[in-house]
Formats: structure tokens, C-alpha cells, sequence
């Protein structure tokens, strides 16, 4: 059974570090769609790799990935475009696996009245412009909404799509054949998606999306072998979160923030007592968040999709973090 914790109050002075951050550069990479969102963002072979869905709306049935490369973040060029007959492709995902090749991650959403509704698939490349065919990954109707390398080992949660009415951890050794290591590891308010990191001492952690009442995230805590967690309540709802451990050992995520104007902004999230602290509010409003990170020439890289300036576009900020207090 999950459990719950309450921790005490974290210094907010510490988790905020020394000053604000500061966007030092923000771009539109991409709206040549009538809705481009759900993004993802990683480096490959000196790169940026950036993922997104483009499709005619927010839910429509002819969604497809689109691949963008860049080698500084400024020169952005469309290097492939993946499409599933009969499917919309939805949250796409990309990692760098430890062989050394892309593993790009997107859910089939196939109407009714086909009673197999969710797919999760996986293509993998040794370039960004060509890719292999997709396997399927996890299990029918769980979304596994984002995998995450633990040396050799790879996990992801899923959530369960009829409902959301649980999720479970899965774990794979070569990406490609997933088995639930906890098949309920979280059960309560209509969990769905994550976002995994593991420590240097190997701790794992789970940002959780959550969308009862009230609602709020919940910050995830194991040991090895990653079968018993502990959960704190980060004090906020939350949508499409992404969680980064940072060289110094601060954890940032980018997430939807509901309080007032929806927005996406880069919050800290203490790894202890699992409180969220919102650091930087990204030029952002009405359909937006679903963001990537990437960490390089220490400076974070946030790819981001908005509906601010009227068509739904995708966006990337070039963050400077304060140093830690």
C-alpha cells in the first residue's frame, strides 16, 4: 500500500538559491501545424534533439511526431516526421539509451470502438533522421508516459488509461521488453503521469501528476530494488511534469501550475519533504506546458509548447539557474 508522509517545511531561501533565475534567451521553434505540443528535449552527438506531436487539435486522431535538430539551440532544421496509420501518436519522448542510440517513446491512441485504446511504442535511431520500426512497449491501455535510464537498467511508470485508477512501475534491461516491477504503486486521486530520476547514492524519486481532489502532486522515494515508496504531498496540482537532479544535487522541474493563470514554470522540488517552491514563470497561457530539459554548458534548456500568441506553438528558453545557497 502507498503511503503518504508529512514532512516539515523546507527553507525556502535555501531552495531558491542565491537570486533569481533569468531567461537568457527564448525562441519559437515550430507552428507549422495547426497544433504543435507535448514536447520532449535531450542532447545526442554534440545536438540538441527536440520532439513534439503536430496534429489539427489538442485531441484529434492524425497526431504524428515531428523531429527537430539543432546544434546550438538558435538553427533549428526538421529531420523526421513519424506517423501510425489508423493512430494518433501522443507525448513523445526521447532519451539517450547506454548503448549510445536514441529511444524515442509516444502512446497509439486508437478510437473506439477498438477496445485496445493505448499503446505505448518505442522506435530507436542512431540518428535523429532515420528510425527504426516501433515495438511495443509495456502493456495495453497503461500509458507509459516516460522512461528513465538507471545505468543498464530502464524504468517507467504507467498509468492505467480506462480510469486512472492506479499506477505501476515497470522495468525492462534492454528497452524494448517491460515487466511491472509494482504493479500498484500508487493507487488514490486519479494518478497518471510521472517523471523518474535517480540519485547518485541510487535513490529513486517519482514526481505524480495527479488529477482528484484536491489533487496535489506527490514527490515518490525508494531505495533498491525500487519496490517500496514513501510519497510527500508538494503542495500544488500539477500537469506534465519533468524533474531534473542538477550536477549540484538541486532537483528542478518544469510542471503546469493551475494557481491563478495557467502557466508552465520551473519550480525546485526538495528532495526530502517533497515541498515545491516555483522558481520562473516561462512566457507561457492557456494550452501549454508538457515540457523537456536538458542541462548543458550549465545553463537549462526548456522546450515548451503555448498557446499565448494565438496558434499552439513550441518554444525553447535557455535558462541561467542561480548558483546554490
Amino acid at each position: 500500500m502507498a503511503v503518504i508522509v508529512t514532512g516539515a517545511a523546507a527553507n525556502a531561501a535555501e531552495l531558491a538559491g542565491a537570486g533569481p533565475a533569468t531567461i537568457l534567451e527564448g525562441r519559437k521553434l515550430w507552428d507549422a501545424a495547426p497544433h504543435n505540443a507535448f514536447t520532449d528535449l535531450t542532447r545526442f552527438g554534440g545536438r540538441f534533439v527536440c520532439v513534439f506531436r503536430e496534429g489539427s487539435g489538442h485531441v484529434s486522431p492524425d497526431g504524428a511526431v515531428r523531429v527537430l535538430v539543432s546544434p546550438d539551440g538558435r538553427d533549428w532544421t526538421s529531420v523526421a516526421r513519424l506517423t501510425l496509420a489508423g493512430a494518433d501518436l501522443r507525448d513523445p519522448k526521447v532519451v539517450v539509451t547506454p548503448s549510445g542510440q536514441l529511444m524515442l517513446t509516444a502512446t497509439a491512441v486508437r478510437r473506439q470502438p477498438d477496445k485496445t485504446t493505448h499503446q505505448t511504442l518505442a522506435w530507436f535511431a542512431a540518428t535523429p533522421a532515420h528510425w527504426g520500426e516501433p515495438v511495443t512497449i509495456g502493456e495495453t491501455n497503461f500509458w507509459l508516459w516516460r522512461v528513465t535510464w538507471q545505468g543498464d537498467t530502464c524504468y517507467g511508470v504507467g498509468y492505467d488509461t480506462l480510469g486512472e485508477h492506479s499506477v505501476r512501475l515497470y522495468r525492462s534491461s534492454d528497452g524494448r521488453h517491460f515487466a511491472a516491477l509494482v504493479p500498484d504503486l500508487f493507487d488514490r486521486e486519479r494518478p497518471n503521469e510521472t517523471s523518474l530520476v535517480f540519485l547518485s547514492d541510487a535513490t529513486g524519486l517519482c514526481l505524480l501528476r495527479r488529477d482528484g481532489d484536491p489533487g496535489h502532486g506527490l514527490l515518490g522515494r525508494a531505495r533498491p530494488p525500487y519496490t517500496e515508496w514513501t510519497w510527500q504531498d508538494v503542495g500544488a496540482k500539477i500537469g506534465g511534469p519533468h524533474l531534473l537532479a542538477l550536477p549540484d544535487g538541486r532537483l528542478v522541474a518544469a510542471v503546469r501550475l493551475y494557481n491563478g493563470q495557467v502557466r508552465t514554470s520551473l519550480v525546485w522540488i526538495e528532495p526530502t519533504t517533497g515541498q515545491l517552491t516555483e522558481l520562473l514563470k516561462l512566457p507561457s497561457g492557456g494550452d501549454t506546458s508538457y515540457a523537456g530539459l536538458a542541462w548543458y554548458e550549465a545553463t537549462l534548456w526548456v522546450s515548451y509548447y503555448s498557446s499565448r500568441e494565438g496558434r499552439t506553438a513550441i518554444y525553447l528558453a535557455r535558462v541561467k539557474l542561480p548558483p546554490a545557497g
